[in-house]
């Protein structure tokens, strides 16, 4: 008799118990991307404003990807095919020297505009769900038609560079003031963003990682070995001796000895912290 098949690798051995049907969302096209953003308008809080207005120099700091909007239609011209408009909004920081004096840190925002063309297939059926929704129809569930489902898969970017203009500079990527930042993003900062009415402007380029796909609910018939059973009991409760737990964690030896060298493909977010001005 075969051996019980646990998650992970199957052996040509294993015996399959039965063909189920499962609903899930199947991936029909994805592209990824590693995209150099050059020259993003950086729109400061209104407190940084007036100290890039004073600053003779600026150094890079950190990006943090706070949110992204993600819109789907389908292409005229080409059958199942879907344009997938992506806007990303990140919180820069930055550095800014004013005189002799120690820098100051500043916050501000960047915006990103992308669009990618992938393939979703077709399909006209509405879809309708039991879920709750109280005292209203259920909005998300009503289609007109049905559009495949976009996700984007990112990490927070790598600051390449930052630099420091005068507002009366021409600057051939700057397209004009932003408009349409969702409420949410005025949240994240506290503070006033700064639209116009500067003196000096920042600009900044980043590094974007991102894995952009279409996907559809769909029924699929796939091989079932056996019901899915959690072999590890569930450890670390409350009455557990804290020493004892202790004791069972390994020493960090690599805390104490640093590496000679560093894997520079696994090490790209260290990469951050040391972007050139």
């Amino acid at each position: 008799m075969p051996d019980k098949v646990a998650p992970g690798p199957v052996g040509e051995t294993a015996a399959i118990r039965e063909a189920v049907c499962i609903h899930t969302k199947k991936i029909y096209d994805s592209c990824r991307d590693k995209d150099c953003i050059e020259d993003l308008r950086f729109y400061p809080i209104r407190g940084a404003q007036a100290v890039i207005d004073r600053a003779i120099s600026i150094k890079a700091g950190q990006a943090e990807l706070l949110y992204v909007y993600i819109d789907v239609e389908p292409v005229g011209f080409n059958r199942g095919f879907f344009t997938v408009d992506v806007r990303y909004f990140y919180r820069v920081t930055a550095d800014a020297f004013v005189g002799a004096t120690r820098p100051v840190e500043i916050s501000g925002l960047c915006v990103f505009d992308k669009r990618v063309i992938l393939f979703g297939s077709e399909g006209n059926a509405k879809i309708f769900s039991s879920e709750t929704a109280l005292c209203d129809l259920d909005a998300q569930n009503i289609r007109k038609s049905n559009l495949p489902t976009a996700v984007v898969e990112t990490v927070d970017p790598i600051v390449l560079s930052i630099k420091l203009v005068d507002v009366c500079d021409y600057h051939p990527n700057d397209s004009g003031e932003l408009t349409e930042v969702p409420p949410c993003i005025f949240g994240c900062f506290g503070d006033d963003l700064v639209f116009g009415g500067d003196s000096k402007r920042v600009y900044v380029t980043l590094g974007q990682f991102s894995i952009i796909r279409l996907e559809r609910d769909s029924q699929l018939l796939i091989p079932a070995y056996d019901y899915c059973m959690p072999e590890k009991e569930c450890g670390c409760s409350s009455d557990d001796d804290p020493c004892e737990i202790f004791r069972h964690v390994r020493f960090p030896v690599d805390e104490f000895f640093p590496p000679n060298t560093i894997d520079t493909c696994d090490s790209w977010r260290e990469t951050r912290s040391n972007s050139c001005n």
